[in-house]
């Protein structure tokens, strides 16, 4: 089955975004992302999105055939990831994800992308960027950051431990974790897509406002600097390489 986006629009305002890629366990690559991008375009009739994956997976991360060197223009391999959950994040309406098995990655960004995750009791995240030789983009450290704080943030990052959904509970990152996840997502949803749009809207945007401090423009061309060397590095080849063949990395610092 070729990966896809399933976009449903539910009565109530309710529009369902499915992430449909089963044999790689609903990883991302770009033609997904361009469909989710798509779908992400204000709609009147929308007035709360449900992010999930399909089959009990939420989303294994980005494709790793998609993270190679940087272009000769500086683009990063991950630039149309970063651009399209900047976009998810700031969107206009509330966005729940429904986190079931695994958030990895770029999984693990797409739900602390949104407003609310409400967590099976299988759920868990992990971040492997240190295992893979690369540097997150300062977006989705931020995100963590928010979430989780500064130090459990780093231990998340920095050591790619796998955090179950009670603790993730815990720590924040999931807002509920329960048996019927994907009923209680619903009804949230409902919930939220009741309330007055205009105003649902409006304090969104004040509170992504209150969230962001901000880089200096010379961190931002700083970080970027960081990270094409990071992606272009020997270490990175050998960290995906190594993720492929399923066996330890052995990187050398280049």
């Amino acid at each position: 089955m070729e990966p896809t986006l399933e976009v449903e629009d539910r009565e109530g305002g309710v529009r369902v975004l499915t992430v449909s890629n089963p044999s790689r366990r609903n990883a991302l690559n770009d033609a997904l992302l361009a469909r989710l991008d798509a779908a992400l375009e204000p709609a009147p009739h929308v007035r709360v999105l449900l992010v999930r994956g399909q089959g009990g997976h939420f989303c294994a991360g980005y494709d790793l055939t998609h993270l190679g060197p940087p272009g000769a223009d500086g683009r990063l391999p991950d630039d149309p990831l970063v651009a399209c959950l900047l976009k998810l994040e700031r969107h206009p309406v509330p966005s729940v994800a429904l986190v079931q098995g695994g958030a990895v990655g770029a999984g693990f960004d797409l739900a602390a992308s949104c407003d609310f995750r409400v967590g099976a009791q299988d759920a868990f995240f992990l971040m492997p960027p240190a295992r893979l030789g690369i540097v997150y983009s300062p977006e989705g450290l931020a995100r963590a950051v928010r979430l989780v704080g500064l130090s459990r943030a780093k231990q998340l990052f920095l050591t790619a431990r796998r955090l179950p959904a009670a603790e993730a509970l815990a720590w924040g990152l999931l807002d509920e974790c329960l048996e019927d996840a994907e009923g209680r997502a619903l009804a949230l949803c409902a919930t939220l897509a009741a309330q007055a749009p205009k105003a649902v809207t409006g304090m969104k945007e004040a509170f992504g406002l209150l969230a962001r401090s901000g880089l200096a423009p010379e961190d931002v061309a700083r970080l970027r600097q960081v990270r094409g060397e990071a992606f272009g590095s020997e270490d990175a080849k050998e960290g995906r390489a190594a993720f492929l063949e399923k066996r330890a990395p052995l990187f050398n610092g280049r």
